[in-house]
């Protein structure tokens, strides 16, 4: 008796924590102007830029105002991403068309933290779980841009190389 006692404690030990799921689902902030606002003009301004880029360029698809955003010399670390604005341009030209600008971004943001000369974005993300591909669970990814003379000169995210 006591040793089927102890394998049952043990194999509590080893598989509740695989039945149990102990996240909490990430959840979107949809008050985007509060996300933006700051008692720092700077990072009011920096948060916007980037904000407004994130709208026109990357979900509206309008890669002809790329220019308006980015530095010529703009700095890339996704792996995927070739670097330099017309870098940039190339890479999301292949699968990308312009598309009504919508008023504020679609995707759905957890926070918009800025310091500095850097804003981060950070979203929503929802994955299938790659040991049971019909479970969908959420978690986050981030886009970190660095600004330098009013213009998004770097760029980081979490990308893997596809």
């Amino acid at each position: 008796m006591k040793r089927q006692l102890r394998s049952f404690v043990l194999l509590l030990f080893f598989f509740l924590p695989l039945l149990a799921s102990a996240q909490v689902p990430v959840q979107e902030n949809p008050n985007h102007e509060q996300l933006l606002a700051s008692s720092d003009p700077v990072l009011v301004a920096n948060k916007r830029l980037v904000y407004d880029f994130w709208r026109e360029v990357i979900e509206a698809g309008h890669l002809d105002l790329a220019e308006k955003y980015m530095a010529e010399n703009y700095i890339q670390h996704n792996p995927n991403a070739a670097t330099g604005r017309t870098g940039f341009i190339d890479f999301f030209s292949k699968f990308t068309k312009p598309k009504p600008i919508e008023s504020r971004v679609k995707a759905p943001i957890v926070s918009i933290v800025a310091e500095g000369n850097l804003v981060i974005l950070n979203f929503v993300r929802e994955v299938a779980d790659p040991k049971n591909p019909s479970i969908k669970y959420t978690t986050t990814w981030f886009d970190m841009l660095r600004i330098e003379n009013g213009k998004l000169a770097e760029h980081w995210d979490s990308a893997l190389r596809q």
